[in-house]
């Protein structure tokens, strides 16, 4: 009687001891640390169009079909993917805390930031830029901005800087959205809206728009983006062989077309990885 109690209990203490084992090793993989496991968080931008837009048929974008190609070249399929919005103000804290393994998210490479977070990239340059009304030529240049109603989102420091460096007498209008911006825009309460031309492209590209906006061209910074992993995570390494794969075989060609192609957005080459020019 006693032996079988013994028995029993060893038992019990087996089996904890196998699920525990199992419970760590699924742990381990879905850690992001290599592809073997069954899923990999990633964060993105659920509202920007042409970068990364949540949508009822899924998720869209340039920067999407960048963490696709990354992800899979890490070993997982596009099902495998948990996707996470990732808001401008949550990215240090998302990758700290690991609540995903990598973030891209028209995410810019900055030294403030490399302080707390790692980068693997650029693997695009963006500039900040203004986008005007097709008919509209009376803005060639930052300085035509003087008087005009220059649209800003909430929060947004873009529309500052052109106001503060280029054009101080830039009437700035503070809008909710960018689509709010552009529905301003497109009914000629505001002259202009400023940000990265990759976001602004993204927006112009919508069905609904297209035709009906452009660039003014003026590339006033240097945007280089990049994709955010944990500081001191081995990813860095694996995620740069796998961007630089994406130019190579074409593929980063391919998605810059098919997501700012319709706005006829002069995009810079693919940038050198590692080469982040300020």
């Amino acid at each position: 009687m006693k032996l079988r109690k013994v028995t029993a209990a060893s038992a019990v203490v087996l089996a904890l001891a196998v699920t525990a084992t199992a419970c760590g090793s699924s742990d381990d993989k879905d850690s992001g640390s290599s592809g073997s496991g069954k899923k990999i968080a990633i964060g993105i931008k659920f509202d920007q169009p042409g970068i990364g837009q949540k949508t009822p048929q899924g998720y869209t974008g340039f920067d999407v079909d960048v963490a696709k190609y990354v992800a899979k070249k890490l070993g997982y399929d596009e099902d495998q993917i948990q996707w996470k919005e990732a808001k401008s103000a949550d990215r240090e804290t998302m990758l700290q805390r690991g609540d995903v393994q990598f973030i891209a998210a028209s995410y810019s490479i900055t030294p403030e930031r490399e302080e707390k977070v790692d980068f693997a990239g650029p693997y695009l340059l963006a500039h900040q830029d203004v986008l005007v009304r097709a008919d509209d030529d009376s803005i060639k240049s930052p300085a035509d901005l003087n008087s005009k109603k220059l649209c800003s989102v909430t929060g947004s420091t873009s529309a500052q800087n052109v106001r503060d460096k280029l054009a101080p007498k830039a009437n700035l209008l503070n809008y909710p959205t960018y689509s709010a911006c552009l529905t301003g825009l497109q009914n000629k309460a505001v002259d202009a809206l400023t940000t990265d031309d990759s976001i602004l492209a993204g927006y112009a590209s919508q069905d609904q728009f297209k035709g009906k906006f452009k660039l003014g061209g003026f590339k006033m910074t240097n945007e280089n983006y990049g994709i955010g992993v944990k500081k001191g995570s081995d990813l860095k390494d694996k995620i740069n062989k796998a961007l630089e794969e994406m130019v190579a075989d074409g593929s980063w060609e391919k998605a810059v077309q098919a997501n700012f192609g319709p706005a006829n957005y002069q995009y810079e080459p693919a940038p050198k990885i590692g080469d982040v020019k300020s």
